[in-house]
């Protein structure tokens, strides 16, 4: 006898996508044992922070100029990307663009990951060179650059998070991560792309971080199939916010995942991450765009659409 079996089940390629698969949006503890920290700490110097080398400093940064030894090629991810060691032993995981050049994630990775940390949210060390020496089984060459993620030992990756079930579901941080997103036309809202880590402190203790990584799908449109990434003329050409009904606000978002943000987000949470990310300067936001090496004249109109954004956003409570 045909047993038929649950679309959700077959392919699993799909399981991670099709709604009837996903699991309720709910929060996994009560408010009072959520520990806020680690998801997001409040950014008591946000006009001071540095948004072109981020949290981490020039200290890490990869030596644009240095020769790098090939390891492996990177496993996972639609970008190619190859792992690599510095002269001084530290691993680098390095993701490059297609043979065409478009869709590169790499930059918008770099951007986005700097405006999150600035925000106060935790991000992996990343950065981004346009092209590097390598050496590997054929000699020594020029490979083409992208954004580079160190691998620290203080910091382990122990698992991922879901965007659907967490301990911070519900919580103005968690509701201002995702609208965050939404300004930003990210696309890719998996939770394959949720890292969990245990981050060592200087006092030898050890933290619980939830991190938002791979964020390189945005700055274009928003789509489930093959969305146009890093595109500014499809990113001005969008809507960011396009109703506000029965108290909850509606985005111009055609990604995967709209679970999360339809009738979910009030215009108070839109107006809080508005606010939040309104305190950068223009000087900072340039600074990001450059990190992930955007031209000027392109990072000028990028930063002026998210302003645009920014401030649509900060008028939605009224």
């Amino acid at each position: 006898m045909f047993t038929r079996i649950p679309f959700c089940i077959v392919p699993a390629l799909f399981a991670v996508y099709v709604p009837m698969c996903t699991p309720k949006v709910q929060p996994t503890a009560a408010p009072w044992d959520a520990h806020m920290a680690e998801l997001w700490q409040k950014p008591l110097d946000l006009p001071e922070r540095d948004l072109f080398y981020g949290p981490w400093g020039v200290e890490r940064a990869p030596d644009p100029h240095a020769t790098y030894t090939f390891l492996a090629k990177k496993q996972h991810g639609t970008n190619p990307g190859v792992i690599v060691t510095d002269p001084e032993g530290r691993e680098w995981h390095v993701k490059q663009p297609p043979n065409n050049h478009q869709g590169a994630e790499g930059p918008i990775e770099v951007v986005l990951s700097r405006v999150l940390s600035a925000a106060g949210y935790h991000q992996p060390p990343v950065y981004f060179l346009p092209a590097f020496t390598m050496r590997d089984e054929t000699g020594v060459r020029t490979a083409p650059g992208g954004r580079f993620r160190l691998k620290l030992r203080s910091m382990e990756k122990v698992g991922e998070w879901s965007w659907q079930q967490n301990p911070f579901v519900g919580t103005k941080p968690y509701q201002g991560l995702l609208v965050i997103l939404m300004m930003f036309n990210s696309s890719d809202l998996k939770n394959v792309n949720n890292s969990l880590y245990d981050v060592k402190t200087s006092r030898d203790q050890v933290e619980r971080w939830y991190v938002v990584r791979d964020l390189g799908t945005a700055l274009g449109e928003t789509s489930r199939l093959h969305p146009k990434r890093g595109v500014i003329d499809f990113f001005e050409r969008d809507p960011f916010i396009t109703d506000v009904k029965d108290g909850f606000v509606e985005f111009d978002y055609h990604g995967w995942h709209r679970e999360l943000v339809k009738h979910r987000i009030t215009p108070e949470e839109v107006q809080w991450a508005s606010e939040l990310v309104g305190g950068l300067s223009y000087a900072q936001w340039i600074d990001a765009f450059r990190a992930g090496g955007y031209e000027p004249a392109v990072a000028e109109r990028f930063v002026k659409r998210l302003l645009e954004r920014i401030e649509e956003g900060q008028r939605t409570a009224f």
